[in-house]
């Protein structure tokens, strides 16, 4: 798994769009999207069985706990791609649901 965080606007959706464009794009930022996996969570993930880019995960960060669960019990490869702006508790709650199970890439805006 990879996360993605810096700040708003820095480019962190476009990255994730290119570079995995064979997974399916999933935002957080739409609020049915959100109410789906809030309100089932383990059927809204059965259906990217084979990985996802999720945008703007900090609105929607019990579904980290979830993705834990998954990468503990299937093969170590890059199935998901998260994507998140800076925040206040993203990155530990990122820290603490997916220690040791994300690359975490912050970056920073050009200057």
């Amino acid at each position: 798994m990879i996360t993605i965080t810096g700040p708003r606007q820095l480019g962190k959706t476009t990255l994730a769009r290119i570079f995995f464009a064979s997974k399916p794009y999933v935002s957080f930022e739409n609020p049915d999207t959100r109410m789906e996996a809030q309100n089932d969570p383990r059927s809204f993930l059965e259906r990217y069985k084979d990985g996802a880019v999720f945008d703007e995960v900090q609105r929607q960060p019990e579904l980290l706990s979830y993705l834990q669960q998954i990468v503990d019990e299937g093969p170590k490869s890059c199935k998901f791609v998260l994507t998140g702006s800076q925040q206040f508790g993203l990155k530990s709650k990122i820290t603490q649901s997916l220690a040791g199970r994300t690359a975490l890439n912050h970056l920073l805006p050009f200057s």
